[in-house]
């Protein structure tokens, strides 16, 4: 028989300085480690366990197979109180018959954003980290997450977890919209408007597929819905379509082309159950409807592989939006394999690299020689600059560059060019000021997109509509471009 001091240990990790600052929705979670994670055995008394609690004042233990260092359950102050002061128990008893099982659990790796939409989601206040054998990592706490989509639109969130039916959800992606608008009147930041539309909408596309998956008889094999472009990079703002995929597993080329057949009508479901939700279908067929893009992982990859090895324009519009991929319905480990798959791989190509780099050259400044404003001529919309095309896509475009080039397993724009800086040894007032002209510029955007009203929102300014001040730092920011090109051509296509 064991004996008693190793079944009953409690451990206390070393302290970790605590964090100065909310944190960015775009980190991994095994960054945001709590200073003091604590652990107890299952045979632990509940006292013992109670007294640890006291004694680090955490508001969480959690309890762990004391060999393989599996997490088995939690113990959290809400516990101690209803099954413990409440209605009572053994103080001696071992902690495993009180604690709450059934644990919900996450990578380590995985971003602040994907802890909060699912804390969201399943109701919790603590989440439970893994490392990639499934052992304990740490716990993350509601408190840990400053920015909850939840935080200010509990509401809203209530609603949308609630909803059972595609009108109501329909209805609900209208308030979204609402929300949002009222966030940038009250000028909250680029990033967290980005972050918070982000959320939302993907709550209410999980609740969508979770609705439509209920209609159908899907296959018991290991899928995932996959999300592109300013969805898979967290960038949403209020004029945005579809950009989706479906990734599944097969044994054979032969089994893949069955289950596309029984994954399609399901997939075409949730795409129109979207697009009554407002979010168009996208003009591309980019979406998992479309047997081109609801493919087998050996399929995926052959895709990917072909635009590599011939990066002809084509290929170069596809990447540009399937190379942001993200998870987010199903086995994820899908789509981060295939991700991590595409970063091993990409750099073996510079050639692809480099054609990515030309490619991004082609962008037109807005900026005449003398840096005054230059307009594109278009008539439905003269005198006016369009900032996705002339503003924030040369940001996004060498931002991917950089992540491919050097395996920034990050898809969100402000995170690549952060981890670009300090990879390549760029001087921090100087990745400073391109992540402030890009999120200045997604900025101008949602507050024309607002200001345009009811109707197709718009990416378009006039300059001389915005404030003297506005327009300068506009001009600035699209400065910073340039800058940002000499770059990519020093590091990935000198002459």
């Amino acid at each position: 028989m064991p004996d008693s001091s190793t079944e009953h240990t409690a451990t206390v990790a070393a302290p970790v300085a605590p964090r100065a600052a909310p944190c960015s929705p775009y980190v991994a979670l095994r960054h945001l480690v709590r200073a003091q994670p604590l652990t107890v055995g299952p045979s632990a008394p509940v006292r013992e366990t109670l007294l640890l609690l006291d004694q680090m004042r955490a508001d969480a233990v959690v309890v762990v197979d004391e060999r393989t260092r599996m997490p088995l359950g939690i113990i959290t102050l809400p516990d101690v109180v209803r099954r413990i002061a409440i209605e009572g128990c053994d103080l001696q008893a071992p902690i495993a018959t009180v604690m709450t099982g059934g644990l919900i659990t996450v990578p380590a790796d995985s971003t602040a954003h994907q802890a909060s939409v699912v804390m969201v989601r399943r109701g919790v206040r603590h989440l439970v980290l893994v490392n990639a054998d499934g052992s304990y990592f740490n716990v993350v706490s509601q408190t840990d997450l400053y920015t909850l989509p939840g935080a200010q639109s509990s509401d809203l969130v209530r609603s949308i977890l609630a909803a059972r039916d595609v009108h109501t959800l329909a209805a609900l992606a209208g308030e979204i919209r609402a929300f949002v608008s009222r966030l940038v009147v009250e000028r909250v930041s680029a990033d967290a408007l980005c972050h918070r539309l982000s959320s939302l909408n993907d709550l209410l596309t999980l609740q969508v597929i979770e609705l439509v998956a209920g209609q159908f008889d899907l296959p018991y094999v290991q899928w995932c819905w996959l999300v592109f472009g300013s969805e898979g990079r967290l960038e949403q703002t209020l004029a945005t379509d579809q950009d989706n995929g479906l990734i599944f597993s097969a044994e054979s080329d032969d089994e893949a082309a069955i289950l596309r057949e029984a994954f399609l009508p399901f997939a075409r479901a949730v795409n129109e159950a979207l697009d009554a939700c407002g979010f168009p279908l996208c003009k591309g067929n980019i979406m998992a409807g479309n047997p081109q893009w609801c493919l087998s992982t050996r399929e995926w990859r052959m895709a990917f592989s072909g635009w590599l090895e011939t990066p002809q324009p084509e290929a170069l519009l596809n990447a540009s939006i399937f190379f942001d991929l993200r998870p987010l319905y199903g086995q994820e480990s899908l789509a981060n394999d295939l991700r991590g798959w595409l970063l091993a791989k990409t750099p073996l190509y510079p050639i692809f690299l480099r054609a990515m780099v030309e490619n991004t050259m082609n962008w037109e400044s807005p900026l005449n020689w003398w840096k005054g404003f230059r307009y594109d001529g278009d008539k439905a919309f003269p005198h006016t600059i369009d900032l996705k095309k002339h503003g924030s896509r040369p940001f996004v475009d060498a931002a991917r560059i950089y992540a491919l080039a050097t395996q920034i397993p990050d898809t969100n724009t402000v995170e690549r060019l952060r981890i670009a800086g300090e990879q390549t040894g760029m001087a921090a007032d100087q990745a400073a000021a391109l992540i402030d002209a890009f999120q200045y510029i997604q900025r101008v955007r949602l507050e024309q997109q607002v200001k345009s009203g009811a109707g197709t929102p718009t990416n378009r300014v006039d300059p001389d509509d915005l404030h003297e001040l506005d327009r300068m730092i506009l001009k600035e920011s699209l400065k910073q471009v340039e800058n940002l090109q000499k770059r990519l051509i020093r590091k990935f296509a000198p002459a």
